[in-house]
């Protein structure tokens, strides 16, 4: 028996996420990837299946479900649904958004807010990085300045999930210069069209989650806008980038045993010399070695959802999660597109969109670098 076998549970919410994507989000990946397309009616309908908020308790407006739950929904999701831009903005308006909103919200935001949030009517991005403020949340120059009872927000921040069509933003900025990001961050959260939508980029992949700039210019928002305490927004990121790490690689998890089986696929019929290419040992071996980091990778996932909101010590295997997983993504879908051989490296079959979607794992929720950097901190306590 595995460290983390499936139960009874879990084998039926991960069929039931596998049934609703071969119903619902199977088809048009290729298409909206070439135009770049968000899908708002594929996004309504995960709405209605409660993906946008899993972990987020029935009472407030979600799921109820468990971190390890979660995992194993993400991960059926991941499998199930071939469009990777649409992947990433569900785990983006999660993970970064609802579940800090969840965990730190007041009251009355989680009346005025979840309902909407979990069900998809509305979407949130978050407002973290900057043009100079990317893997070094430390140099954040957006600002939020006293104004009588509440505060005035200026700043821009870039390369966000979801930005183009966000109703709501999650936005971090600096309330006390004499502190650092313990401290002299808060978080806020503002509605549209308070902040404007800039500009919108073009992405090598994940074309179909729509990336861009928020732009706040002189924005005045009252006390109820804070999220959690003020000074308190460094915690609250840190938090969210635990679960954003952990769960957002589920769906990594999910998409490299789809590029596994399609590369089993392929190699049982395709011949070369006359004979199955499975046959020769250069793509068996291959094929062995997508399995091996697939199981890893999924233990590693399924070890750092278990100490979400439970262990001291999540941010450590957060990062050991994120790290190796990211990264045995983009090698399994490279091994699906050497195994596909010409059809791997042609944009109508999957696992050439599923290569140029992988890439932006390796740099998203915190660079591989930093993983590294995160890690030996842990480590070696320097």
């Amino acid at each position: 028996m595995s460290l983390f076998s499936l139960n009874a549970d879990h084998k039926a919410l991960r069929n039931s996420i596998l049934s609703f994507c071969r119903a619902e989000l199977a088809d048009g990946a290729e298409e909206r990837d070439r135009t770049r397309t968000f899908p708002r009616a594929l996004w309504n309908k995960c709405g209605e299946m409660g993906i946008q908020g899993l972990p987020v308790p029935a009472d407030i407006g979600g799921m109820g479900l468990d971190p390890l739950s979660s995992a194993v929904a993400l991960e059926a999701l991941g499998y199930g649904c071939p469009d990777g831009g649409l992947l990433m903005s569900l785990c983006a308006h999660l993970l970064a958004n609802v579940v800090p909103i969840w965990k730190h919200g007041s009251p009355a935001q989680h009346d005025r807010y979840l309902g909407d949030l979990c069900a998809g009517r509305t979407i949130c991005a978050v407002g973290m990085t900057e043009p100079s403020a990317g893997s070094d949340p430390y140099s954040m120059t957006t600002r939020a300045v006293p104004d009588g009872d509440g505060w005035v927000i200026t700043g821009r921040k870039t390369l966000i999930s979801n930005a183009p069509v966000a109703d709501l933003a999650l936005v971090y900025a600096r309330t006390d210069e004499g502190k650092g990001f313990h401290g002299g961050i808060t978080t806020f959260l503002i509605e549209h069209p308070c902040f404007e939508r800039g500009q919108a980029f073009e992405t090598m992949g994940l074309r179909s989650c729509p990336i861009g700039e928020l732009v706040l210019d002189e924005v005045r928002v009252g006390p109820e806008a804070v999220v959690g305490r003020v000074g308190a927004g460094g915690p609250v990121f840190f938090e969210s980038m635990n679960w954003e790490r952990t769960l957002l690689v589920a769906c990594h998890v999910g998409v490299m045993e789809r590029l596994l089986d399609e590369a089993i696929r392929y190699s049982r019929t395709r011949s070369s010399g006359g004979v199955p290419i499975a046959k020769h040992q250069a793509v068996a071996h291959r094929i062995a070695d997508m399995k091996v980091k697939l199981e890893a990778a999924r233990l590693l996932t399924y070890k750092a959802a278990s100490k979400l909101d439970r262990s001291h010590d999540v941010a450590l295997h957060a990062s050991i999660a994120k790290l190796f997983v990211s990264e045995s993504l983009v090698s399994c879908a490279l091994d699906a597109v050497r195994t596909l051989g010409g059809y791997g490296y042609a944009a109508e079959y999957e696992v050439e969109r599923a290569m140029r979607d992988a890439v932006g794992g390796i740099l998203y929720s915190g660079t591989s670098d930093i993983q590294r950097v995160l890690i030996s901190r842990w480590l070696l306590g320097v």
